[in-house]
Protein backbone atom coordinates (compact mmCIF):
# COMPACT_ATOMS: atom_id res chain seq x y z
CA UNK A 1 0.00 0.00 0.00
CA UNK A 2 1.73 3.09 -0.97
CA UNK A 3 0.82 5.88 1.09
CA UNK A 4 1.78 9.12 -0.10
CA UNK A 5 -0.25 11.73 1.19
CA UNK A 6 -0.59 13.10 5.05
CA UNK A 7 -3.06 16.14 5.59
CA UNK A 8 -2.95 16.00 9.49
CA UNK A 9 -0.13 17.88 10.69
CA UNK A 10 0.77 20.24 13.27
CA UNK A 11 3.56 22.50 14.19
CA UNK A 12 4.86 25.14 16.94
CA UNK A 13 1.45 27.30 16.09
CA UNK A 14 -0.60 24.74 17.43
CA UNK A 15 1.20 25.83 20.58
CA UNK A 16 1.71 21.91 22.17
CA UNK A 17 3.86 20.96 19.12
CA UNK A 18 7.45 20.79 18.42
CA UNK A 19 8.48 21.58 14.79
CA UNK A 20 8.49 24.13 12.13
CA UNK A 21 6.86 23.70 9.03
CA UNK A 22 10.23 23.80 6.96
CA UNK A 23 11.01 20.73 9.45
CA UNK A 24 7.90 18.77 8.79
CA UNK A 25 8.43 19.53 5.03
CA UNK A 26 11.68 18.39 5.03
CA UNK A 27 10.53 14.76 6.72
CA UNK A 28 7.86 14.75 4.48
CA UNK A 29 10.09 14.93 1.59
CA UNK A 30 12.67 12.24 2.65
CA UNK A 31 9.41 9.72 2.98
CA UNK A 32 8.47 10.17 -0.11
CA UNK A 33 5.28 12.37 0.42
CA UNK A 34 4.04 14.48 -3.14
CA UNK A 35 1.13 15.63 -1.28
CA UNK A 36 1.73 17.99 2.79
CA UNK A 37 -0.77 19.14 4.48
CA UNK A 38 -0.63 21.77 7.67
CA UNK A 39 -3.57 22.10 9.49
CA UNK A 40 -2.65 23.63 12.96
CA UNK A 41 -5.06 24.07 15.50
CA UNK A 42 -7.69 26.81 15.68
CA UNK A 43 -7.84 29.40 18.54
CA UNK A 44 -10.20 27.33 21.28
CA UNK A 45 -7.18 25.14 22.06
CA UNK A 46 -4.71 25.92 25.05
CA UNK A 47 -1.64 27.79 23.98
CA UNK A 48 -3.06 29.39 20.85
CA UNK A 49 -3.73 33.47 20.62
CA UNK A 50 -5.23 33.77 17.42
CA UNK A 51 -6.42 32.75 14.35
CA UNK A 52 -4.17 35.05 12.37
CA UNK A 53 -1.89 32.26 10.46
CA UNK A 54 -4.34 31.10 8.67
CA UNK A 55 -5.54 34.34 7.25
CA UNK A 56 -1.35 34.77 5.60
CA UNK A 57 -1.08 31.30 3.82
CA UNK A 58 -0.79 32.93 0.78
CA UNK A 59 2.52 33.09 2.14
CA UNK A 60 3.65 29.41 1.80
CA UNK A 61 4.62 28.82 -1.92
CA UNK A 62 2.22 25.80 -3.43
CA UNK A 63 5.42 23.41 -3.97
CA UNK A 64 8.41 23.08 -1.77
CA UNK A 65 10.85 20.70 -2.60
CA UNK A 66 8.21 18.89 -5.56
CA UNK A 67 5.89 18.32 -2.43
CA UNK A 68 2.66 19.96 -3.11
CA UNK A 69 1.86 21.92 0.48
CA UNK A 70 -2.30 22.05 0.94
CA UNK A 71 -2.97 24.33 3.82
CA UNK A 72 -5.37 23.72 6.31
CA UNK A 73 -6.29 23.69 9.84
CA UNK A 74 -7.91 21.87 12.53
CA UNK A 75 -10.89 23.34 13.84
CA UNK A 76 -12.29 22.61 17.21
CA UNK A 77 -15.54 21.66 17.84
CA UNK A 78 -16.96 24.01 20.72
CA UNK A 79 -20.13 23.35 21.70
CA UNK A 80 -23.21 20.40 21.08
CA UNK A 81 -24.81 22.32 17.82
CA UNK A 82 -20.90 22.20 16.17
CA UNK A 83 -19.93 25.52 16.60
CA UNK A 84 -15.91 25.82 15.65
CA UNK A 85 -13.00 28.00 16.48
CA UNK A 86 -12.48 29.85 13.27
CA UNK A 87 -14.39 31.44 10.79
CA UNK A 88 -13.84 29.86 7.66
CA UNK A 89 -15.59 32.44 5.29
CA UNK A 90 -12.56 34.39 6.62
CA UNK A 91 -9.85 32.53 6.25
CA UNK A 92 -7.90 31.37 3.25
CA UNK A 93 -7.60 27.64 4.07
CA UNK A 94 -7.78 24.40 1.90
CA UNK A 95 -9.57 22.04 3.72
CA UNK A 96 -10.35 22.09 7.33
CA UNK A 97 -11.15 18.79 9.81
CA UNK A 98 -13.30 18.94 12.31
CA UNK A 99 -12.02 17.23 15.73
CA UNK A 100 -13.57 16.92 19.19
CA UNK A 101 -10.95 17.38 21.81
CA UNK A 102 -11.33 17.38 25.65
CA UNK A 103 -9.98 21.06 25.61
CA UNK A 104 -12.72 22.35 24.01
CA UNK A 105 -15.83 20.10 24.12
CA UNK A 106 -17.14 18.47 27.28
CA UNK A 107 -18.34 15.07 25.82
CA UNK A 108 -22.22 13.99 26.47
CA UNK A 109 -24.63 11.36 25.21
CA UNK A 110 -23.84 9.32 21.83
CA UNK A 111 -26.36 10.84 19.87
CA UNK A 112 -25.19 14.50 20.87
CA UNK A 113 -21.60 14.24 20.37
CA UNK A 114 -22.64 13.18 16.44
CA UNK A 115 -25.32 16.16 16.23
CA UNK A 116 -22.04 17.91 17.07
CA UNK A 117 -19.88 16.59 14.49
CA UNK A 118 -22.24 16.65 11.79
CA UNK A 119 -22.83 20.20 12.77
CA UNK A 120 -19.51 21.06 12.52
CA UNK A 121 -19.33 20.08 8.72
CA UNK A 122 -21.38 22.95 7.43
CA UNK A 123 -19.08 24.61 5.59
CA UNK A 124 -17.88 23.45 2.25
CA UNK A 125 -13.84 23.23 2.82
CA UNK A 126 -14.69 20.54 5.46
CA UNK A 127 -13.31 17.35 4.28
CA UNK A 128 -11.81 15.48 7.40
CA UNK A 129 -13.65 14.05 10.11
CA UNK A 130 -10.81 13.86 13.06
CA UNK A 131 -10.20 11.11 15.03
CA UNK A 132 -13.48 10.04 15.59
CA UNK A 133 -11.97 7.19 17.49
CA UNK A 134 -12.31 7.93 21.44
CA UNK A 135 -14.19 6.06 24.04
CA UNK A 136 -14.48 9.72 26.10
CA UNK A 137 -16.99 10.74 22.74
CA UNK A 138 -19.26 7.80 21.84
CA UNK A 139 -20.78 8.40 18.25
CA UNK A 140 -23.14 6.63 16.36
CA UNK A 141 -20.83 5.35 13.91
CA UNK A 142 -24.12 3.99 11.68
CA UNK A 143 -25.27 7.47 11.61
CA UNK A 144 -21.85 8.99 11.20
CA UNK A 145 -20.53 6.45 8.13
CA UNK A 146 -23.97 7.35 6.25
CA UNK A 147 -23.17 11.00 6.69
CA UNK A 148 -19.74 10.66 5.72
CA UNK A 149 -20.88 8.90 2.50
CA UNK A 150 -23.95 11.25 1.80
CA UNK A 151 -21.56 14.71 2.02
CA UNK A 152 -18.32 12.48 0.09
CA UNK A 153 -16.03 13.55 2.84
CA UNK A 154 -13.15 11.89 4.27
CA UNK A 155 -13.08 9.77 7.40
CA UNK A 156 -9.58 9.43 9.42
CA UNK A 157 -8.06 7.02 10.70
CA UNK A 158 -5.25 8.49 12.97
CA UNK A 159 -1.73 7.00 13.67
CA UNK A 160 -1.22 8.63 16.94
CA UNK A 161 -5.00 7.68 18.06
CA UNK A 162 -3.58 3.58 17.79
CA UNK A 163 -0.38 4.45 19.48
CA UNK A 164 0.27 2.39 23.17
CA UNK A 165 -0.61 5.36 25.57
CA UNK A 166 -1.64 7.08 22.28
CA UNK A 167 -3.91 10.38 23.17
CA UNK A 168 -7.19 8.58 22.93
CA UNK A 169 -8.74 5.30 24.41
CA UNK A 170 -10.55 2.74 22.40
CA UNK A 171 -9.16 3.62 19.17
CA UNK A 172 -8.32 0.15 17.79
CA UNK A 173 -11.36 -1.37 18.74
CA UNK A 174 -13.19 1.68 18.01
CA UNK A 175 -12.13 2.00 14.39
CA UNK A 176 -12.52 -1.66 13.69
CA UNK A 177 -15.94 -1.00 14.37
CA UNK A 178 -16.08 1.89 11.76
CA UNK A 179 -14.09 0.43 9.44
CA UNK A 180 -16.78 -2.48 9.25
CA UNK A 181 -19.14 -0.42 8.80
CA UNK A 182 -17.51 1.91 5.97
CA UNK A 183 -16.48 -1.04 3.79
CA UNK A 184 -20.03 -1.78 2.98
CA UNK A 185 -20.91 1.74 2.37
CA UNK A 186 -17.72 2.57 0.31
CA UNK A 187 -16.55 5.63 2.79
CA UNK A 188 -13.52 7.37 1.56
CA UNK A 189 -10.93 7.46 4.47
CA UNK A 190 -7.78 9.51 5.07
CA UNK A 191 -4.59 8.26 7.04
CA UNK A 192 -3.20 11.19 9.66
CA UNK A 193 0.00 11.16 11.42
CA UNK A 194 -1.62 14.02 13.54
CA UNK A 195 2.10 14.45 13.76
CA UNK A 196 3.38 17.11 16.64
CA UNK A 197 7.43 16.54 15.75
CA UNK A 198 8.98 16.45 12.74
CA UNK A 199 9.89 12.49 13.02
CA UNK A 200 6.05 11.85 13.09
CA UNK A 201 5.25 13.15 9.68
CA UNK A 202 4.14 10.42 7.19
CA UNK A 203 4.66 7.88 10.20
CA UNK A 204 1.44 5.60 9.25
CA UNK A 205 2.63 1.93 10.38
CA UNK A 206 0.24 1.26 12.78
CA UNK A 207 -3.15 2.47 10.86
CA UNK A 208 -1.46 1.05 7.25
CA UNK A 209 -1.68 -1.94 9.58
CA UNK A 210 -5.28 -2.04 10.58
CA UNK A 211 -6.55 -1.21 7.24
CA UNK A 212 -4.66 -4.35 5.79
CA UNK A 213 -6.38 -6.20 8.66
CA UNK A 214 -9.76 -4.94 7.82
CA UNK A 215 -9.04 -5.40 3.81
CA UNK A 216 -10.15 -1.73 3.04
CA UNK A 217 -10.87 -1.30 -0.07
CA UNK A 218 -7.61 0.92 -1.70
CA UNK A 219 -9.44 2.87 -4.20
CA UNK A 220 -11.24 4.49 -1.21
CA UNK A 221 -7.95 5.26 0.71
CA UNK A 222 -7.47 9.39 0.06
CA UNK A 223 -3.50 8.67 0.66
CA UNK A 224 -3.11 6.33 -2.51
CA UNK A 225 -4.50 9.21 -4.85
CA UNK A 226 -2.26 11.07 -7.53
CA UNK A 227 -2.36 14.63 -6.60
CA UNK A 228 -4.37 15.73 -9.49
CA UNK A 229 -7.46 13.74 -7.92
CA UNK A 230 -6.85 15.04 -4.79
CA UNK A 231 -6.84 18.40 -6.11
CA UNK A 232 -10.26 18.14 -7.69
CA UNK A 233 -11.38 16.89 -4.35
CA UNK A 234 -10.56 20.09 -2.13
CA UNK A 235 -12.85 22.52 -3.06
CA UNK A 236 -11.53 25.11 -1.26
CA UNK A 237 -8.10 24.56 -3.53
CA UNK A 238 -7.68 27.45 -6.35
CA UNK A 239 -7.54 24.59 -8.92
Amino acid sequence: MDLHVDMHTHTVASGHAYSTLRENLIVAKERGLTVFGTSDHAKAMKGIQSNAIFGNYRAIPRYIDDVLVVCGVEANIVNEKGAIDIDLDRKRVDYAIVSLHRQCYKSQTKQINTDALIGACAHPSVKIIGHPDDDRYPLDYDRLSDFIVERDLFCEVNNSSLKVNGPRQGAKENLEVLLKIGKEKGMKVIVGSDAHIDVEVGNFELAEALLEEMDYPEELIVNTWDEEKIISELTMMEK
